[in-house]
C-alpha cells in the first residue's frame, strides 16, 4: 500500500484525477463526515483517496476494467461515492440504483446495463437481487456494505477491500480517456421504461467547472448529502462539485432524522427539490400554529414585512428603512427560525429538479433564505441555467450558464447545447437521435420561452400539456404548484386532456392536516380515514377556491377528489425522484376521475 501520493502533475481531465490532486495538496483537511450512532466521523482527503484506491484494487481483482459496468444500490453514505470514484478511476462505468427501487426495477436496470458487479447496501437490498439473480447472466459478483443479518455465503464484503495501492490507482487514472463514459444515469421513467444516459468524464468535469464558478463554491463549503445519489442533482452536489471545489460532504442519518441532520450541519450550499422547500414551509406553519399567541403575532408581523421587502431583496435594492425593519425581524424571529431549519449558514440555497411555485420562493426569501432556481437535466449533466444572485425573477429559472446556448424551437420546445450534453442512451440509437440532433442541440422535452434579458421561463413538459375539448392549451404544473403552495396539500394532479373542464386528484399532507385535525379534536386513524373526513374536504375546498381566484376561467379546477392513499414509488405511482407518473395515476384512479365528469 502506498500511503502518500507522489508530487507529480496529475491530469485534471477527470474527477478521479481531481481527487488525487486534493489528496496531494490538502491531505489533512476534512473531505467527508458521517454521522453514525449519533457521532460524527471524519475522513481526510488523503483518507478519501486511499479508500478509493482500496476499493479500486478490490474491484480490479473481480475483473473490473475499462468499460465494465458496476452498480451501486445503497442509501447516501461515504461508501457510495467512494465506490463511484473507484469505478470511474478504473475506466469502468458506475450505475446508480435507487434504494427504493422494487426488485422488478432492480432486475430491469441490472439486466439492461449488463452489470457485472453489484455493490449493495444490506440484507434488505441484497434480498431484492437474490430473488432475480438466476435471470441476470452478466452479474458475476455481489459486494455487501453492511453484512448484518446477511445469510448468503455467495457475497463479498465491502470492508474486505483493503491495502490498495495509491500508485496503481493513480496510474489507472492517468490512462483514462476523458471522452469515455464514466457513469450511466437512468431517467425517471415517467412515461415508460427508464433509459440509461451515458455521461462521459469530460461531461462531469464541464459540470464541475461550470457550477463551482457559478455558485462560488470552495474549500470552506459544507454540503449535506441526502437526495438519492443516483440522481444527477445529488451527484452534482456530493460528487461532481464537492470534488471539483474541494468542499466537505456530510452524510447524516437520513430518513426521519433529516431535519436534525440539517441542524447539525448547517450547510453553506444546499440543493433542495421543491418538495423539500414545501415541506420546510409547512413545518414552520405547524410549529407556529402551536406557538404562543405572542410568538404567532410576531411571526405574522415579521413575515408580512419580509414578503413586502422580498422583491427588493431579490434585486439587491433594499432601502435603509428596509434594512432596519429586516434587522429587527432577524433578531426576534428569522435568525432563530433559520437556525432551527438548518439554514443559518446557507450562502447558496438552490431549488432544482422540478418546478417550484413562486409563492414558495417568495416565502423563503421573506424569512431570509435567498433561494435561486436552477434548471438542467440528466442529459446535459445538469448544465443549463441558474438565477443570477442579484437579479432573481420569480417564475423564471434564470439565465444560461457560461458556455451554454439556449434556443426555443418552432413548437416551443427548449433546446440546449453545451459541453454537458450526454453521449446518448445505452443501446437505444433511436431515442438518442430523437434527443440530440446532428447539430448537437439537446431537445429537452420542456416547453418554454426566453425574455429579452435572456431569462428562461418553463411552461411544462411537452408531453404533459393539456389540450381541453375547447382547444385551449393548459399547463398543469403551474396549477398543481399553486395548489401545493398550501401546507395542507402534498400532491396535486390536474386532469383535463380532451375534457370540457379541469379536475384534480389531491393528496393531503398527513403531518399538517393531522395537526390541524388534532387541534380541532377531530379523531382519525389512518391516512385514508383522515382524507375521508368531510371537514378535511372542506379545508381543501378552500385551498382550491383560493388557487382558482388566481387563475383564468379555463384554468380553474371545477371538481376534485381527495385520494385515499399516499402515492408510492413501489406501487408504480411515483418515480424514484417522487415525480408523478401521470399515466399510471390516471389508470389507478380511472373510476374516480370519470365520476368527476358525470
Amino acid at each position: 500500500m502506498s500511503a502518500t501520493l507522489q508530487k507529480t502533475e496529475v491530469d485534471t481531465a477527470t474527477l478521479p484525477a481531481r481527487l488525487l490532486e486534493l489528496a496531494r495538496d490538502r491531505p489533512k483537511e476534512i473531505a467527508l463526515r458521517r454521522k453514525h450512532w449519533g457521532r460524527w466521523q471524519e475522513t481526510t482527503w488523503a483518507g478519501y483517496a486511499q479508500r478509493v484506491a482500496d476499493v479500486a484494487a478490490g474491484l480490479r481483482s473481480l475483473g473490473v476494467d475499462a468499460g465494465s459496468r458496476v452498480a451501486i444500490h445503497a442509501e447516501n453514505r461515504p461508501e457510495w461515492i467512494i465506490a463511484d470514484l473507484a469505478v470511474q478511476g478504473l475506466g469502468g462505468i458506475s450505475v446508480g440504483i435507487y434504494p427504493t427501487s422494487p426488485e422488478t426495477e432492480v432486475e430491469y436496470l441490472l439486466a439492461h446495463a449488463q452489470v457485472s458487479v453489484l455493490i449493495t447496501e444490506d440484507e434488505e437490498q441484497l434480498d431484492k437481487v437474490l430473488a432475480v439473480r438466476h435471470r441476470l447472466i452478466a452479474l458475476k459478483h455481489i459486494v455487501v456494505i453492511d453484512p448484518r443479518g446477511v445469510r448468503s455465503d455467495d457475497v463479498i464484503l465491502f470492508d474486505s477491500f483493503k491495502d490498495g495501492s495509491l500508485a496503481d490507482y493513480s496510474a489507472s487514472v492517468a490512462g483514462l480517456d476523458p471522452a469515455a463514459p464514466a457513469i450511466l444515469v437512468y431517467t425517471s421513467g415517467t412515461t415508460g421504461p427508464p433509459k440509461g444516459a451515458l455521461i462521459s468524464h469530460a461531461n462531469l468535469v464541464a459540470s464541475g467547472r461550470t457550477f463551482t464558478a457559478a455558485l462560488g463554491a470552495g474549500a470552506n463549503d459544507e454540503v449535506l448529502s441526502y437526495l438519492p445519489l443516483c440522481h444527477i442533482a445529488e451527484r452534482l452536489v456530493s460528487v461532481i462539485d464537492a470534488v471539483w471545489a474541494g468542499s466537505t460532504v456530510n452524510f447524516g442519518e437520513g430518513g426521519e432524522a433529516f431535519p436534525q441532520d440539517l441542524r447539525d450541519v448547517q450547510p453553506t450550499v444546499f440543493l433542495g427539490v421543491p418538495r423539500v422547500w414545501e415541506k420546510m414551509m409547512a413545518g414552520v406553519e405547524i410549529r407556529m400554529a402551536d406557538a404562543s399567541r405572542f410568538k404567532r403575532a410576531m411571526y405574522k408581523v415579521c413575515l408580512r414585512q419580509g414578503k413586502r421587502i422580498a422583491p427588493r431583496r431579490m434585486t439587491g435594492k433594499t432601502s435603509v428603512a428596509d434594512k432596519l425593519i429586516l434587522g429587527l425581524c432577524e433578531l426576534v424571529m428569522f435568525r432563530p427560525l433559520r437556525l432551527k431549519l438548518g439554514m443559518s449558514r446557507v450562502r447558496t440555497p438552490v431549488s432544482g429538479a422540478a418546478p417550484i411555485a413562486p409563492q414558495v420562493l417568495e416565502y423563503l426569501w421573506a424569512i431570509g433564505i435567498p433561494v435561486r432556481e436552477g434548471y438542467g437535466q440528466t442529459e446535459n449533466t445538469a448544465i443549463c441555467t441558474i438565477t443570477p444572485a442579484g437579479d432573481v425573477r420569480l417564475g423564471t429559472v434564470g439565465q444560461a450558464l457560461p458556455g451554454v446556448e439556449i434556443r426555443i424551437a418552432d413548437d416551443g420546445e427548449i433546446l440546449t447545447r453545451s459541453a454537458g450534453v450526454f453521449q446518448g442512451y445505452l443501446d437505444d440509437p433511436t431515442a438518442t437521435a430523437s434527443a440530440v440532433d446532428p447539430e448537437g442541440w439537446l431537445h429537452t422535452g420542456d416547453v418554454g420561452e426566453i425574455d429579452k434579458d435572456g431569462f428562461l421561463r418553463i411552461t411544462d413538459r411537452k408531453k404533459d400539456i393539456i389540450i381541453t375539448a375547447g382547444g385551449k392549451n393548459i399547463s398543469p404544473s403551474e396549477i398543481e404548484n399553486l395548489l401545493k403552495v398550501s401546507p395542507y396539500v402534498r400532491e396535486a394532479i390536474v386532469i383535463g386532456d380532451r375534457r370540457k373542464y379541469l379536475t384534480a386528484l389531491i393528496g393531503i399532507e398527513l403531518d399538517t392536516v393531522g395537526n390541524w385535525a388534532t387541534r380541532r379534536d377531530l379523531p382519525y386513524t389512518t391516512y385514508a380515514d383522515l382524507s375521508d373526513k368531510p371537514e378535511v374536504y372542506a379545508l381543501i375546498r378552500n385551498v382550491v377556491t383560493t388557487a382558482n381566484n388566481e387563475l383564468a376561467q379555463v384554468e380553474q379546477v371545477k371538481r376534485f377528489i381527495l385520494i385515499s392513499k399516499e402515492l408510492d414509488h413501489e406501487d408504480g405511482e411515483l418515480t424514484a425522484t417522487q415525480k408523478v407518473k401521470r399515466t399510471a395515476i390516471e389508470r389507478r384512479f380511472e373510476t374516480e376521475i370519470e365520476a368527476m365528469y358525470k
